[in-house]
């Protein structure tokens, strides 16, 4: 009993010691603000944004299933028209309504692609500004593809078309690229990859959508990040299936199609079968945060050496988003039954979203899902899939390129390797390219996260000189 105790007290005094250590090395550790603020170049701003209205106007939703590639040929005439240089001096491939021109550099062994995509989706309730309005009002554009990405097309569009006018030429080969089909995860995209790898085209750096300028990213956090995403999950839907007999609702059995499939949720929700892990990338973004947080997060995130255990376990009970960067998320989203009140159904099917995590990726997780599902008498149908991708290296020569770009255009902005949990186009250049960088130069506040995909989508005008000098930048810098 006495070797227990001493053993335990052993135990706590070394916790102990190691929490003193985190405690002095965080006291001594000067605290760092987030210094950069936006300047603001009105004449620039207006001229940008009446081009990115321009854009918005012309409705480009895309549809799963649905060719709409003679109906995005038509917003090409407005491309054309805006950035008359980059269409009669650059090379112009468009396939089914994608997008890819070709700017000749000096050398062709480091080719980088800019990217973005033209399509939106649906724009649904009712707006404050008309969704594909395009009004400038009130130091803001609005409307469907403000944010979600027509301001990159525009941005490095604008950013070539000056260069061109300059007489610049690039140091290396540049691509300019732009899908069609990216919203409903179509083949627009994989096209453009495809001719490139015909032509034996091996991006040195693709810089993609994903991260971006985000104010307060993580609550505690005071002013403008920039976001670099590094690393992006994969994403997998799963049909679930109850099948039964059928039969009268007036003497409903115990185990009906719908009565397995709550089971199996409920299953799933209380004792969440995936496990929780701070990867590699995940570690980065927390520690390169935490000199910018309060006390309590300097502390944690700053010895994540120490408390990595504790954070694991307790992260993704406290929030959602942490969840997310940390474990393979499932997310159920569609569900049928019968089609009387009075019926039960002969089947009944539920959807799953997976966002796959690398340590347990794709099959892995499927797996998992189906050895549960089993359980219940539930068959799983995989719908699609695809893995998370590689990580890009935050040591890369590549990401540091991006890094001092960042440095150029927006001094004094924190800069933070950045775990993707949604998805883009970036994706399928992982076949061709090594530094696939998810970064949107343009800044996220609020009311730009809430309207990805919602209400009001819109973007401070402030942001449009920024992303075009950016992109500028990059051109330059390779």
């Amino acid at each position: 009993m006495k070797i227990v105790l001493f053993v335990v007290l052993g135990i706590l005094a070394l916790c102990a010691f190691l929490v003193l250590i985190a405690l002095c090395k965080t006291l001594l550790t000067p605290a760092k603000h987030s210094l950069w603020e936006p300047k603001k170049d009105p004449e620039r701003e207006m001229e940008y944004a009446k081009k990115l209205a321009k854009m918005v106007q012309f409705e480009t939703v895309s549809y799963k299933g649905k060719d709409r590639a003679d109906h995005f040929r038509e917003f090409h005439k407005i491309l054309e028209k805006e950035f008359p240089l980059v269409h009669e001096k650059l090379e112009k491939t468009e396939i089914d309504g994608a997008l890819l021109f070709k700017w000749e550099g000096k050398a062709h062994d480091k080719p980088i692609v800019l990217m973005g995509h033209q399509d939106v989706v649906p724009a649904e309730g009712k707006w404050e500004h008309e969704p594909f309005s395009g009004d400038i009002v009130d130091g803001k554009i609005w409307g469907r593809g403000t944010a979600d990405t027509k301001c990159s097309v525009m941005a490095f569009l604008q950013a070539a078309e000056e260069l061109l006018k300059e007489g610049y030429e690039p140091g290396q080969d540049i691509y300019l690229s732009s899908s069609n089909t990216e919203e409903v995860g179509g083949d627009g995209c994989p096209k453009i990859v495809a001719e490139l790898k015909r032509r034996g085209v091996k991006p040195f750096i693709v810089n993609d959508e994903g991260g971006s300028v985000v104010t307060e990213p993580m609550a505690g956090l005071k002013g403008n990040f920039a976001m670099i995403g590094v690393l992006e999950k994969g994403q997998g839907n799963l049909k679930i299936i109850a099948r039964s007999s059928g039969g009268h609702s007036s003497y409903p059995p115990k185990n009906s199609p719908i009565v397995r499939l709550s089971r199996f949720v409920t299953d799933f929700t209380k004792h969440y079968p995936m496990k929780s892990k701070m990867n590699l990338q995940a570690r980065e973004m927390f520690a390169n945060m935490a000199p910018y947080g309060p006390f309590w997060m300097r502390l944690l995130f700053g010895n994540i050496w120490l408390f990595k255990p504790l954070l694991v376990a307790l992260m993704p009970s406290i929030s959602s988003q942490a969840a997310a960067l940390l474990r393979t998320t499932i997310a159920p989203t569609m569900q049928t039954g019968s089609d009387g009140c009075n019926v039960l159904p002969q089947e009944a099917t539920l959807t799953l979203n997976l966002r796959y995590i690398p340590h347990q990726n794709m099959e892995e997780s499927n797996e998992i899902i189906k050895k549960l599902a089993a359980k219940y008498d539930l068959e799983v149908e995989l719908i699609d899939a695809h893995p998370a991708c590689e990580p890009v290296s935050s040591k890369s020569e590549a990401f540091g390129i991006v890094e001092s770009v960042i440095d150029e255009v927006f001094p004094g902005l924190p800069k933070i390797p950045y775990v993707m949990t949604g998805g883009t186009d970036a994706r399928f250049y992982q076949e061709i390219c090594d530094a696939c960088i998810r970064f949107s130069p343009v800044v996220y506040g609020p009311a730009q996260m809430k309207g990805m995909h919602g209400l009001n989508e819109n973007l401070d005008t402030y942001s449009l000189p920024l992303a075009v000098d950016y992109y500028k930048a990059l051109i330059r810098k390779i």
